[in-house]
């Protein structure tokens, strides 16, 4: 296998350990292009190395791999505008984010790049071996091509109007607003994204994995490997999401230059598409780190693959990936458990680097905050279920509560007792456990039990949870315990309880560092004077007093964490607020600041009031002609006649049925601009709550609980309104489909299942709530 790119370090004794669990770790390989911000962190590499350490300390044999995904079109495009190659657009990116992965104690056994000869090898034998089992077919594509920039252009640079859900700025490749999986042909009104210029259509052959044929051997796989695995809920939804809408052909080629060379001699010009080629990747970075690399991935009978990836990557981990190695009918390691993460938001939006909103892997470091504080906010965070938000208030409780006053007061409490009142030891003599001492030491042994089957499921979130309840039992035992007290009168009882806290701080050590990281650990190590290397990290199978031994020499004290002040967290709210919050002047005090943060909201709670909503009655449904995602609904506003009959094309048809729909109770928005859909125009939008890929209607009819049915709606036309809010300044201009997503970012499902603006005011038409019958909390309202 060559290796011969510049950052191989390979590793020769890196094998698969017959008598050991052999597990292999990988992250989604982030795109070169991009610099990560939190959201990419936590969903990816900082997840993947909180399981690889976790592992490690239990000491299974493991390998985790990542790298920077370098083939494609957003790196050759770049490159062309500043001038210089794709490789050196690769190696400036590939550095920093070293670079940003290194500062957050990222602990990889190897970070690769997938623009080494490794890759072309691996993904050209991958190619010919589906290729020679009739697994790759040829077809004719009329595809895009700009003749201003004189180029076919690829998927991501190439918008328009989604035709399942009518989103203006969709991609060529992927709808962001529906998360739906398009060709570019699919868009309507599309526009080349370079030079806003409508490109024509050209014919070019390409060549396509065939996923039907794959189909059995595939859904075989993935009820075995789902159920075996564990796979998350949101990782099972988007699979079967796409099985059920049907397997088509994928293209696995592009007319591009930068990119792993199809060798075939008729494409000879093509390259192989970024995620045909991308998730090879994870081979090629292995092999550049070890010529063991097909004792990993060619062993699935001795080596268990994890991935960590957030959610918008799961299919192609879960259907594209493992049918191209169905399809090559070789022995693979195959995907065991996927670890999936929704959206980290930040604030009230999300993150832009564009417009400097939100702190990027490169920002942490100028903080001054620890980068244990940061692993842990993320973590404790961690969207394992649903969207999170980072809150930099939340940020600084979360730090002065559960950090400074629960854990670092725990350990600094303990062994600043050992060296003021023991000369720095772990005292010698001490009296025999009393029961007190041992129902504590017995629920740590419980936690710590809890802590290592929760790890093993890789349910970090709740991982994190039991470690710091080792914590607050270790606060509560010194608190009913009282050494301060039994010192003068009863040292030896003081003294067992100094042993039972010093070795809670020495689990506590082990059980944290997944999370927080090596660098943390290191700390409280030093203080208790023990050595920090892979066999005193061990995480032990038992909690009992030998992790710290009597007689033993501590060093010194030192505090873990400090406290993150009002002023301070809003000092870095608005440093990374880009333009939503104006930087004051003059005072800076922490009432100035609040009274600009108030006004900035009022502003935004009248500014954010835009769309018309109306109450409707759906009188007629139809399915449209040219597509099988959309209807074509009727919908009754009140008033006389057919006046207000307004006709919506609406993307809901594979959730309701025509019978479903027909004489419902919605909630229309009316002040949208028209939009021509796959052919038929739409005068509006019926809006609905989405979460998970569940989708409910947006209504406003009342339950009587007594009659035990509906109560009569509001009149047709009734204009929803906010309850108890002065909206007599708020407008109604005509809203484009960015305009209204910019709008509707301020609806959510509160936790009674009612819809309200800026998380509190409620919707009401006249006297009913508007509700979204039954949708989850927090569900996006579109």
């Amino acid at each position: 296998m060559a290796t011969n790119d510049p950052t191989t370090t390979t590793k020769e004794n890196c094998h698969v350990n017959p008598k050991n669990r052999n597990i292999l770790v990988t992250s989604a390989l982030p795109y070169v292009n991009n610099v990560p911000h939190l959201g990419n962190l936590v969903g990816c590499v900082l997840s993947a190395d909180v399981y690889a350490r976790f592992v490690r300390q239990r000491n299974y044999n493991v390998l985790y791999i990542c790298g920077t995904d370098e083939y494609g079109t957003a790196t050759e495009t770049k490159a062309l505008a500043e001038g210089v190659t794709p490789k050196e657009i690769c190696d400036k990116f590939f550095k920093l984010h070293k670079d940003i992965y290194d500062w957050f104690d990222i602990r990889f056994d190897y970070f690769g790049r997938t623009s080494t000869p490794a890759q072309t090898e691996i993904c050209q034998q991958i190619f010919w071996d589906i290729y020679h089992n009739g697994y790759v077919t040829e077809e004719s594509l009329e595809q895009l091509f700009c003749e201003s920039c004189g180029r076919f252009l690829a998927d991501r640079y190439i918008t328009g109007t989604c035709p399942l859900c009518g989103f203006e700025d969709a991609r060529g490749d992927q709808c962001d607003n529906c998360g739906r999986l398009l060709n570019p042909t699919d868009l309507l009104t599309a526009r080349c994204s370079l030079c806003n210029n409508c490109p024509v259509l050209k014919k070019s052959d390409h060549l396509f994995l065939d996923l039907p044929a794959l189909k059995d051997d595939l859904e075989k796989w993935i009820q075995v490997s789902s159920v075996k695995g564990d796979w998350s809920f949101n990782a099972i939804h988007s699979t079967y999401k796409w099985l059920n809408e049907g397997l088509k052909k994928r293209c696995i080629t592009r007319d591009l230059k930068w990119g792993t060379p199809v060798p075939l001699e008729k494409y000879k010009d093509k390259v192989f598409y970024v995620w045909f080629d991308a998730p090879i990747g994870y081979l090629s970075i292995t092999a550049n780190y070890t010529s063991a690399w097909k004792e990993w991935w060619q062993n699935p009978e001795q080596v268990t693959l994890v991935q960590f990836m957030g959610k918008d990557n799961v299919p192609f981990h879960t259907v594209i990936f493992p049918a191209t190695l169905i399809g090559t009918k070789r022995k693979w390691t195959m995907l065991h458990h996927i670890s999936v993460t929704d959206y980290l938001n930040y604030e009230d939006g999300k993150f832009s680097k564009s417009r400097g909103v939100g702190v990027f892997g490169n920002d942490a470091k100028d903080t001054g905050i620890a980068t244990e504080v940061w692993r842990y906010y993320l973590l404790v965070n961690r969207p394992e279920n649903a969207d999170t938000v980072f809150s930099w208030d939340d940020f600084a409780a979360k730090n002065n509560h559960e950090l400074l006053a629960n854990l670092g007061n725990f350990v600094h409490r303990t062994i600043t007792f050992l060296c003021n009142h023991f000369e720095g030891r772990v005292p010698m003599e001490y009296d025999e456990l009393m029961e007190l001492d041992r129902q504590y030491v017995q629920q740590v042994d419980e936690e710590l039990h809890n802590y290592l089957q929760t790890m093993e499921k890789v349910s970090l979130k709740n991982g994190l949870r039991i470690a710091m309840s080792i914590s607050r039992l270790g606060n509560v035992y010194l608190q009913e315990t009282s050494p301060w007290k039994l010192i003068q009168e009863q040292p030896k009882r003081a003294a067992t309880v100094l042993l039972v806290a010093v070795n809670i701080c020495r689990l506590l050590a082990v059980l944290l560092e997944p999370f927080m990281g090596s660098v943390f650990s290191q700390k409280i190590f030093s203080q208790l004077n023990i050595p920090h290397n892979d066999e005193t990290n061990r995480i032990p199978d038992n909690f009992q007093l030998d992790l710290v031994q009597p007689g033993h020499v501590i060093g010194k004290p030192m505090l873990l964490f400090t406290k993150i002040t009002t002023e301070q967290a809003t000092q870095w709210r608005e440093k990374f607020a880009g333009g939503q919050l104006a930087n004051q002047p003059g005072d800076s005090s922490h009432r100035s600041t609040q009274t600009t943060k108030s006004s900035h909201e009022e502003d935004a709670f009248l500014d954010g009031w835009k769309i018309e909503m109306r109450v409707g009655r759906i009188v007629q449904v139809e399915e449209h002609v040219d597509s099988s995602h959309l209807y074509v609904c009727q919908v009754d506003l009140g008033g006389e006649g057919k006046k207000n009959v307004r006709q919506v094309v609406a993307g809901i048809r594979n959730y309701f049925s025509k019978d479903e729909l027909l004489n419902r109770t919605v909630i229309v928005a009316c002040n949208l601009q028209p939009v021509v859909l796959a052919g038929v125009e739409s005068q509006g939008m019926i809006l609905t709550a989405e979460k998970k890929g569940k989708v409910h209607l947006l209504s406003c009819e009342k339950w009587d609980e007594e009659k035990k049915k509906l109560e009569e709606a509001p009149a047709l036309g009734t204009l929803v309104e906010i309850d108890g809010g002065d909206v007599s300044k708020a407008s109604f201009p005509i809203l484009d489909r960015k305009g209204f997503q910019d709008a509707s970012k301020w609806l959510k499902i509160d936790g009674q299942g009612h819809v309200v603006f800026h998380k509190k005011h409620k919707l009401m038409a006249k006297n009913c709530v508007v509700h979204g019958n039954g949708a989850q909390e927090n569900a996006k309202i579109r």
